[in-house]
């Protein structure tokens, strides 16, 4: 299976696994890396990832455990078609669906309410009126709030999960405060935080969330996540063992 020509099929260091991505539309960023790494060890667990793009996020969690049963949801047809070439190439047929649909519309399609053990989620993070988009382009779709906003993302993983399941979320730092009352709003408990910052002493730039359906209010938080060393763009230790890639410093 090869890529197309306005793709490119790109090897991931965790897991040795590979995904096929569009050359000028969506392309996944650090922000899925670094909410994979904050989820806890799952297995035997029922995933569904909301907006899941090129299916980035069930494809990290797949290296982590093949045992895991994952339904990614995404509206644009184009990405949901590449989303799951790539769970072919990697032989994931079994354990990955990869489904079109808005998450305002959830659920459908045999995504039956209150079914998931854990549902992730890497919203848009800007309003739909800020900046122009065009409707047929991958990466505004993706940033932008133009198939449902964060109350819908929330609404969603409301429905889907079962009392007691986690919600996975990475977001804007400065909508911090609008995530939280939403969650709290959709009976998804805020449990733990976590602030990531670029580099030692700037201000958060994004925040991981882990909520509890139904859970008891207490919420911990966590140390912060530097994502570079120093004023350059090498990456952390902790950010390279998150890309599975083996940590070496001299000295």
């Amino acid at each position: 299976m090869t890529p197309l020509l306005d793709e490119t099929l790109d090897s991931l260091t965790i897991g040795g696994l590979k995904i096929f991505q569009a050359k000028n539309g969506y392309r996944f960023s650090l922000d899925p890396v670094l909410l994979n790494g904050f989820i806890p060890g799952v297995r035997d667990c029922s995933v569904l990832d909301l907006g899941t793009g090129n299916g980035i996020i069930p494809l990290l969690l797949s290296a982590r455990n093949e045992a895991l049963s994952i339904a990614g949801v995404e509206v644009q047809q184009g990405m949901v078609e590449r989303a799951g070439r790539t769970m072919a190439f990697n032989g994931l047929e079994a354990s990955v669906r990869i489904i079109q649909g808005d998450i305002r519309d959830l659920p459908f399609d045999g995504l039956e309410t209150a079914a998931f053990d854990i549902v992730t989620a890497n919203p848009p993070y800007r309003a739909a009126d800020s900046g122009r988009v065009a409707p047929d382009d991958e990466r505004g779709m993706a940033r932008h709030e133009l198939a449902g906003g964060l109350d819908a993302f929330l609404r969603a993983a409301g429905t889907m999960l079962k009392t007691g399941g986690s919600f996975y979320v990475v977001y804007l730092a400065e909508r911090l405060a609008e995530l939280l009352t939403g969650m709290a709003s959709f009976k998804l408990e805020p449990k733990r935080l976590r602030c990531v910052h670029s580099r030692e002493g700037q201000t958060a730039r994004l925040v991981l969330v882990e909520g509890r359906k139904n859970g008891r209010p207490g919420m911990k938080v966590e140390s912060p996540l530097v994502v570079y060393q120093g004023a350059g763009r090498d990456y952390t230790d902790e950010v390279l063992t998150m890309y599975g890639l083996g940590v070496k410093r001299e000295g």
